[in-house]
């Protein structure tokens, strides 16, 4: 029962924010990995359960997605191809070898959490400049977008963050529509990378449900609080956990591997 509680309580807090803030990963695939879920099955379950997280967003955007039609065929086939390599290569490295790899994982995806702001800011401005960008660039940005992708089916955590910068730099100023490309993209990433799971039998389907349930739960209420809840809090309080949970995963991890 403390198990169910645990995971729905952090699909629940992890559902809220990401409405609001981003970074709900940082709650869910711990608490994934605490009721003893092995690492490679806790990434591909918290991939399922934020899934829904992702797609009922990008609908909230629907009417932003419409003016960009025209370039989401492409930048949804990069995901594809970009999620499908990057659970692939979840699903081929040894469990231990992830399991030293999560704190990295996670560190780099509280890295830029703190400073995605000032990231989007710098490539804004640099995209503004480079609006005419060459073959070459447009080349660039895809292959920026793949590896993108490519980490989004490997680790979840981190990909929105990543994916806005891409965004920013491929010059995109309405945060609206960068905010349901984001989501549309992430949906991409993750159904494409759920599906490979799902066939390689890598989630944990009663967690995951219960984790997804508390995270609709989550959203669903984060929908009617986001106007009235400081965004500035909420995202200090993810900064915080983040920190504290990266800093757990390194003396966890490498105490283990010492031992």
């Amino acid at each position: 029962m403390f198990e169910l509680l645990l995971l729905f309580s952090a699909g629940l807090l992890g559902g809220m924010v990401n409405s609001i803030a981003g970074g709900g990963s940082f709650i869910t695939f711990p608490a994934l990995m605490f009721v003893g879920i092995p690492p490679v099955s806790a990434n591909a379950t918290n991939t399922f359960a934020s899934c829904g997280g992702y797609l009922s967003g990008a609908y909230a955007f629907k009417d932003d997605l419409r003016a960009h039609k025209k370039e989401l065929p492409k930048l949804i086939f990069i995901a594809l191809l970009g999620g499908v390599l990057g659970a692939w290569l979840l699903l081929q490295i040894p469990e231990d070898m992830f399991r030293t790899s999560i704190p990295w994982l996670l560190l780099f995806a509280t890295l830029l959490f703190i400073f995605g702001g000032r990231i989007n800011a710098s490539l804004k401005k640099l995209g503004t400049r480079h609006r005419h960008a060459s073959a070459v660039g447009k080349v660039l940005l895809a292959l920026t977008l793949f590896g993108i992708c490519v980490y989004g089916g490997f680790f979840n955590a981190g990909q929105g963050i990543i994916t806005l910068s891409y965004l920013a730099l491929a010059g995109y100023t309405n945060i609206n529509a960068m905010n349901g490309i984001k989501l549309l993209l992430s949906t991409v990433v993750a159904l494409v990378a759920i599906a490979l799971f799902i066939y390689n039998d890598a989630i944990a389907w009663f967690e995951g449900l219960i984790v997804l349930a508390g995270a609709l739960v989550g959203g669903f209420i984060a929908a009617n609080l986001s106007k009235k809840l400081s965004q500035h809090h909420v995202r200090l309080f993810v900064i915080v956990a983040s920190i504290g949970i990266t800093i757990y995963f390194f003396i966890d991890t490498y105490t283990k591997v010492s031992s």
